[in-house]
């Protein structure tokens, strides 16, 4: 099998630097790099893989019992000339709340930007790349999908090829029916805005165990800290954005909920119809079964799409959104088909 090598990389950045939550400017990321890249001189293609909420692109290289991590999944696709050879890249975007969805918020920080300008310009500048959109793509599960479709439908001249495994779309359905569970399971961190307040600043951290509702009230907490940022709120509440109900009776509060929705892909086709046109590949793809109704707001992405006049691609499986990336295969084996491997 050909061994390809991951090279851990670095640099600091000068957009995440003095970021609101005081995370780390410089971030470590692997970079994957084909088999041929050291005896062959010539330019490669690139895949930017965006982790999941809670995820960093050093986890990608974790090692499990019957799963193969990235580095042997990558090794394994182009051995068997499933992929072609391609550079990819998985970042580190994570945050204090969880995650930053790779978007520009007051209350994390300036993600999209670091992605699409300072990481893309450093890998182009360090490794041989063809500096193209053509030959660019950007993919992920769950956030990640999320980030990989925004990336791209705001970024087309970077990103020219998209593809989302499960990525978070159509916030009524996939965000919406935790909202109810977060106001009981905030209580036993006191009342109201404090609660939140006691739950960060006991929560987040290395303290294990972690209670059972942890991951509910992050979730909640690092959307709205993306969706729905609020500098101001530190001194009024405590913390630094306004989630999208009532902190006491639950009760939806629109005018902040109307703010995730400007941000959810299925809203935006329309805005952006003229940029998805651009690009080269987009590929929709979901579990049939997903925990979060992923699957739903895929179709009514796509449809979105459909009524645009916007191609894609589009792929629903027999499963659910958790232990799902095995669908890397598809995903790599699809790009491999569009992008532009040659100078």
């Amino acid at each position: 099998m050909k061994s390809g090598s991951i090279v851990i990389d670095s640099f600091e950045s000068k957009i995440l630097k003095n970021n609101p939550l005081g995370d780390p400017a410089l971030r470590n990321f692997p970079v994957y790099l084909p088999h041929s890249y050291y005896s062959v001189k010539k330019k490669y293609p690139v895949v930017y893989l965006l982790t999941g909420f809670t995820g960093r692109g050093m986890m990608a290289l974790n090692e499990s019992f019957l799963n193969e991590n990235i580095h042997e999944r990558l090794d394994r696709l182009i051995s068997k000339e499933i992929m072609t050879e391609m550079i990819v890249v998985i970042p580190d975007c994570i945050t204090k709340y969880g995650g930053s969805q790779y978007a520009n918020s007051k209350a994390t920080g300036r993600y999209e930007d670091y992605v699409k300008s300072e990481l893309v310009n450093y890998i182009d500048n360090n490794y041989r790349t063809i500096r193209s959109s053509r030959s660019r793509a950007v993919m992920g599960k769950s956030s990640g999908g999320y980030g990989a479709v925004m990336l791209a439908m705001k970024n087309p001249d970077v990103f020219g090829l998209m593809c989302s495994t499960a990525g978070d779309m159509c916030f009524e359905y996939c965000y919406y029916p935790d909202f109810a569970k977060f106001i009981a399971q905030i209580e036993s961190y006191g009342n109201g805005h404090k609660a939140v307040s006691n739950f960060i600043k006991k929560e987040l951290n290395y303290k294990q165990p972690k209670p059972k509702s942890f991951h509910n009230i992050l979730n909640v907490i690092g959307m709205s800290s993306c969706y729905s940022p609020n500098p101001n709120g530190i001194e009024s509440k405590g913390y630094n954005f306004d989630l999208p109900f009532d902190i006491s009776t639950g009760e939806l509060n629109e005018s902040v909920f109307n703010r995730w929705l400007r941000k959810d892909p299925v809203n935006l086709v329309k805005k952006y119809k003229i940029n998805l046109q651009k690009l080269k590949l987009i590929f929709i793809d979901a579990g049939k079964k997903d925990e979060f109704n992923l699957n739903v707001g895929a179709r009514i992405f796509v449809k979105k799409l459909k009524e645009n006049e916007i191609n894609y691609l589009h792929e629903e499986f027999d499963n659910g959104h958790f232990n799902i990336q095995y669908r890397y295969d598809r995903v790599f084996e699809i790009i491999s088909k569009y992008i532009i491997s040659q100078n």
